[in-house]
């Protein structure tokens, strides 16, 4: 494994061409600039970020068209995900609109949601998550996930903390597009300082829904 040096920006242009051609004579035509600015980069950070968080799964690049309207055959960005606990952890992408990262719960199971939502109903607990929410959003983060369109069953609709307790789903996510750190080493040091101000937040999650 070599050393992460950033993502080169012709991974960028790999994908906004991909956009433009998602077929998979392109994909064939192309695979080595994927390869060299794209996967390759991507092992090499998530190797490095490894040690502090875990090991990663990087996604395939494949999409899953079996049930899809869609049936362009190739993602329009290369995602990985380090799972802190069930369905909770942190996320980096490179697309075409640059580099994406996020973190927080992706799914949930029923007494895991009706665990996290105990939670948000507590007077202890859901004040604490309303603070590290507060934090992320004041450094540019924004907050998103599934959510019912009205209330949860059991929660009256003037609940103080109605709009989370809405969540199926709780991520933060920041987007810094192609800034001039991107192909640079720095880039990892970046992306590690963006995981580290999500982990009180993925940490919190994982507590409360902890082997439900």
């Amino acid at each position: 494994m070599t050393a992460f040096t950033g993502f080169p920006l012709a991974g960028l242009d790999f994908y906004e061409d991909l956009e433009a051609d998602n077929s998979k004579t392109f994909w064939n035509a192309h695979k080595q600039v994927w390869e060299e600015s794209v996967r390759d980069p991507m092992k090499a950070l998530v190797a490095e970020l490894e040690p502090d968080f875990g090991a990663a799964k990087i996604f395939r690049p494949h999409r899953d068209v079996r049930f899809a309207k869609d049936k362009s055959p190739y993602k329009n960005h290369q995602g990985a995900v380090v799972y802190s606990a069930q369905y909770s952890g942190w996320y980096v992408q490179i697309g075409a609109a640059g580099l994406r990262v996020a973190g927080g719960m992706y799914a949930a199971s029923p007494a895991q949601l009706t665990a996290l939502r105990a939670a948000i109903d507590d007077e202890v607990r859901g004040p604490e998550l309303e603070s590290l929410i507060a934090q992320l959003v004041s450094t540019g983060y924004s907050i998103g996930g599934e959510k019912l369109a009205t209330k949860p069953k059991g929660y009256d609709i003037d609940h103080p903390r109605i709009d989370l307790l809405r969540h199926k789903s709780l991520t933060a996510g920041k987007d810094f597009g192609a800034p001039p750190w991107l192909n640079t080493p720095r880039a990892a040091k970046e992306i590690r300082a963006a995981w580290e101000q999500m982990r009180p937040l993925i940490e919190w999650l994982a507590a409360v829904t902890a082997q439900k």
